[in-house]
C-alpha cells in the first residue's frame, strides 16, 4: 500500500460502501457534494474497521537455530484418511444417486462454503463489511454446516497467517510445501510461534459477538447435527434416498470436497498464478481455486488489500461470495462494504506489479 491513501465514503438508502483511494468527493443525505482530503495511513484504515491483527507485520523474524521436531496428531492423520476414502466410496454412488439428491448436496456445498467465505473469512477475519443478527445468524449456522472449526478459532489462526504470512507463525505456511499448506498443517502439531502469536492477537471484537460465542459454547454438536445429520436425513425422508447414498453424497462427499476448496486457497493460490499487485509476496491470482472457493483465489488481491470485502477487483466474476454479499446489501441484511479504489488498484500494480496486468 502507499504510505497514504484517500477515502471516499458513498452512501445509499440500503447501504453504504467505503472506498479507498484517490477520489475524494462525498455524496451527502441532502445530495450536495462535499470534498475532502482525509489522508489515512494503511494502519489507519484497518482500525476503522476495529481491528489491524490482518495487516503484515515487517517486524517479525523468524528464530534462529534448528526447528522443532514435526510431531504428528495420528488421531487427524486416520481421520482425514477415512473421510477421504469414503470420499471417493460416495464418487461411485453418484450415478445410483437420486437427481434431487445431488442438488440438495450442492447446495449443501454453496450454503457451507459461504459460511466460510462470506462469513468466517470477510465478515469475522478482515471485517470488511457489516452484517445485521439474522444474516449473522444465517452464516453461524452455515459455518458449521462447513465445520472447519469454530469462528473464534478460525479467525483467529486466519489473521495470525496475514499478520505472519509465508513465517513460522504462519498456521499453513505455504514455504514448507504444497502437502503441508493444503492439508499437512492439519496432521502435525502447530509450530509454538503459530500458538505464540495466536495468543498475542486481539480477539476483542470477536470475543464481543454473541452469536459467534454462542456456536464456540455449542459447536460440537452443531456440527454433529448441521453438517452431518441435516444433509443425511433430509433426502432419506423427504423422496426416500437410500441411507447410504444420502449419507455418503451430501454429507461425506460435500464435506470433503468442501474442506478441499478452502484448503486449496492455502496451497495453490500460494504457489501457482500471478502476482500483478505485489509480486514480493507469495500469494498469487488463481481463477481456478476461485471458482470453487467461490471467488478466493484472488489471493494475490486479498493480501495486498485484505479489507476489501470482495477479495478482487472483479466484482462478480469468479466470485459468488460477492455477489451474495451484495444481494445481502440490496436487502439490507449487510453494510459498509469496504472497496479499493480503481485509482489505488493500478497504482499499486505499477509500483509493486509482476507487470502481468498489462497482457489483460
Amino acid at each position: 500500500m502507499p504510505a497514504h491513501l484517500l477515502q471516499e465514503e458513498e452512501f445509499s438508502s440500503a447501504s453504504s460502501t467505503t472506498t479507498v483511494g484517490t477520489v475524494t468527493s462525498r455524496v451527502t443525505k441532502n445530495g450536495d457534494a462535499v470534498m475532502e482530503k482525509d489522508l489515512l495511513s494503511h494502519e489507519d484504515l484497518a482500525a476503522a474497521r476495529g481491528m489491524v491483527d490482518d495487516i503484515f507485520d515487517e517486524t517479525y523474524r523468524e528464530k534462529e537455530g534448528p526447528k522443532p521436531p514435526m510431531r504428528y496428531v495420528w488421531r487427524n492423520i486416520i481421520l482425514m484418511s477415512l473421510l477421504h476414502l469414503g470420499a471417493i466410496f460416495g464418487l461411485t454412488l453418484i450415478p445410483s444417486a437420486k437427481i434431487q439428491t445431488l442438488a440438495w448436496a450442492i447446495l449443501c456445498f454453496v450454503v457451507s462454503a459461504l459460511g466460510i467465505t462470506a462469513g468466517s473469512h470477510r465478515l469475522w477475519s478482515h471485517r470488511s463489511y457489516k452484517a445485521t443478527l439474522p444474516l449473522r445468524i444465517f452464516l453461524t449456522i452455515a459455518n458449521s454446516v462447513a465445520f472447519q472449526n469454530d469462528i473464534y478459532e478460525w479467525v483467529r489462526d486466519h489473521r495470525v497467517h496475514h499478520k505472519f504470512s509465508e513465517t513460522d507463525a504462519d498456521p499453513h505456511n505455504a514455504m514448507r510445501g504444497f502437502f503441508f499448506s493444503h492439508i499437512g498443517w492439519l496432521l502435525v502439531r502447530k509450530h509454538p510461534d503459530v500458538i505464540e502469536k495466536g495468543q498475542k492477537l486481539d480477539l476483542s471484537d470477536i470475543k464481543a459477538d454473541k452469536v459467534v460465542m454462542f456456536q464456540r459454547k455449542y459447536y460440537k454438536p452443531s456440527v454433529v447435527l448441521l453438517c452431518f445429520t441435516l444433509p443425511t436425513v433430509v433426502p432419506w425422508y423427504f423422496w426416500n434416498e437410500s441411507i447410504v447414498i444420502s449419507f455418503f453424497i451430501p454429507a461425506i462427499l460435500r464435506y470433503t470436497i468442501g474442506l478441499n476448496a478452502t484448503w486449496l486457497v492455502n496451497s495453490a493460490a500460494h504457489m501457482f498464478g500471478n502476482r500483478p499487485y505485489d509480486q514480493n509476496i507469495n500469494p498469487r491470482e488463481n481463477p481456478l481455486v476461485s471458482l470453487g472457493a467461490l471467488g478466493e483465489g484472488f489471493h494475490n488481491y486479498h493480501h495486498t488489500f485484505p479489507y476489501d470485502y470482495s477479495t478482487s477487483e472483479f466484482g462478480w466474476r469468479f466470485n459468488l461470495t460477492t455477489a451474495f454479499i451484495d444481494l445481502m446489501c440490496l436487502l439490507g441484511l449487510a453494510s459498509d462494504r469496504k472497496k479499493v479504489s480503481k485509482e489505488v488498484i493500478l497504482a499499486r500494480k505499477m509500483r509493486t506489479g509482476d507487470g502481468s496486468h498489462k497482457s489483460g
